[in-house]
């Protein structure tokens, strides 16, 4: 599996913030924050806080990463993401993932 396949199997490599960071880009900065504002009815994701260099590896993390809790039941359980545990089909933390964007699940299983 991918290093920067996330916990909840979002490609980071194809991340605006990732992408943002590793080229400390300000104006993908803005526009990633805006957008996810936004999208995500989220006020305090600003430019600022746009910095992340993936779920998996070490560096600097996207605020929410910090406090996800897909990531912290991963860590928890000891896996590499949520594609290791048997309760992947029937779990309602990384369930509404899923539900919204059902091809990330294919990065799991790879």
């Amino acid at each position: 599996m991918k290093q920067l396949i996330s916990c909840c199997g979002l490609d980071c490599e194809f991340c605006d913030a990732r992408i943002a960071t590793v080229n400390n880009d300000n104006e993908l900065r803005e526009k990633t924050a805006k957008m996810w504002s936004q999208n995500y009815n989220a006020p305090h994701i600003t430019a600022e806080t746009i910095n992340c260099i993936g779920c998996r590896v070490d560096g600097v993390k996207f605020e929410h990463c910090n406090v996800c809790q897909i990531r912290t039941c991963v860590a928890d359980k000891g896996f590499n993401t949520c594609g290791d545990c048997e309760e992947l089909d029937t779990c309602q933390i990384v369930g509404a993932v899923l539900q919204h964007m059902p091809e990330i699940k294919e990065n799991l299983k790879s």
